[in-house]
């Protein structure tokens, strides 16, 4: 069996590269030397909670141990970074339906989850929002850039890019100033997850509660539930993370009750808002705090088409079932779980650090031939 991808396979590597042995990191992390050396073999998933734990004890970010992804079209990247460093240099203003016609193209491709796609057709759209934002000063125009740029960050998040990523972030502040009172929010919901990307769990809640005290005044009751849903489902995740059970409840309850005002899932620019998408970061959040029972009862009501939820939703909810079942010693209805996740996305499964850790576990379990593990592998690229 060759090495496979997968955050755990990188815990042993930054840890040789800086002369600690298994001991010396479980005792700085505060972690137990048994599940580190399982982590390391393959035998358990490293959660990202106890990722940025271990990130932290060895000096360095969360990022960096879950690894960087390889992008589609590295000459995309640098026109794209190109693009936003001239955020103050506008070019020519396009019209409006073709600003709109890029965006709606963008933010399609977002939702199926066509990371190569996104790449492709970003430049333009940052190009074309900023220029025309700067020549007519409009908030709705302005309100497109901090869009596009909330994409960016997306993007870049899901390959762990992070430099890219608080540069997005940055650019997203100010357009969404200049825009409205749901943009700020929307920016501020992904400023925070810049810090759940880099380890930094507890700066990502300040910045969150930073952020609902100033949603709750906004004076349109849609925009205001708009706002806070978004606020609450990334304040939940974060508190799941370092396993704040009164924090992750409060911001829960929070969630729960803003979704109550919406009869269906709404959708803002690629970010998912309503009773659907919450149940998702709730059974993530579950498989976080180890209520493992409770995310797989919970996963259908998520994952059901009649949702319409994008796939960018579906497939992080199948990696998370499939995070429960591995944890629960179920290893075929995990790599069922994990299937799933591929079929609804597989560009997103094939970077997503989740994916790459629960197909390293699974291929290190199974000591004998699984031919739909076998298949998967040979999608990922991953040798057995």
């Amino acid at each position: 069996m060759s090495e496979t991808p997968g955050p755990g396979a990188n815990v042993a590597r930054l840890r040789k590269a800086r002369g600690l042995s298994q001991t010396a990191l479980a005792r700085r992390a505060d972690v137990s030397l048994s599940l580190l050396t399982k982590i390391e073999t393959g035998q358990r998933a490293l959660t990202q909670g106890t990722a940025a734990t271990l990130a932290r004890a060895m000096g360095v970010t969360l990022d960096e141990l879950l690894g960087v992804a390889r992008a589609a079209d590295e000459t995309r990247v640098r026109e794209l970074t190109a693009t936003i460093r001239r955020f103050d240099i506008p070019g020519e203003a396009p019209p409006v339906q073709e600003v709109a016609r890029l965006l709606g193209d963008v933010v399609a491709r977002r939702s199926a989850a066509d990371l190569a796609g996104v790449l492709d057709r970003l430049p333009a759209l940052v190009a074309a929002t900023q220029s025309r934002a700067h020549h007519t000063e409009r908030p709705e125009d302005w309100a497109a850039v901090a869009s596009a740029y909330s994409t960016v960050y997306w993007l870049a998040a899901r390959h762990r890019w992070m430099t890219l990523a608080d540069l997005a972030v940055m650019r997203q502040r100010v357009a969404a100033e200049l825009s409205g009172p749901l943009a700020v929010a929307i920016a501020a919901r992904d400023e925070a997850g810049t810090f759940l990307n880099t380890g930094d769990f507890d700066g990502g809640l300040t910045v969150v509660d930073r952020a609902v005290v100033a949603a709750a005044s906004i004076r349109d009751e849609h925009e205001r539930a708009q706002s806070l849903n978004a606020l609450h489902l990334r304040g939940l995740t974060l508190a799941g993370r370092i396993k704040d059970r009164r924090e992750a409840e409060r911001h829960r309850a929070a969630a729960l009750r803003t979704a109550e005002q919406f009869d269906v899932d709404e959708d803002i620019d690629g970010i998912s808002v309503g009773p659907a998408n919450t149940l998702t970061h709730v059974v993530a959040t579950d498989v976080d705090m180890e209520n493992y029972r409770a995310a797989i009862d919970a996963a259908p009501g998520a994952v059901d088409p009649a949702s319409g939820l994008p796939a960018t939703r579906i497939a992080p909810t199948h990696m998370n079932v499939a995070r429960a079942h591995l944890a629960l010693h179920d290893r075929d209805r995990a790599l069922d779980s994990l299937q799933d996740a591929w079929a609804a996305a597989p560009q997103m499964a094939r970077v997503h650090p989740t994916s790459q850790e629960l197909l390293r576990v699974l291929i290190s379990l199974h000591r004998y031939s699984n031919p739909a593990l076998t298949r998967l592998a040979r999608r990922a690229d991953v040798g057995m």
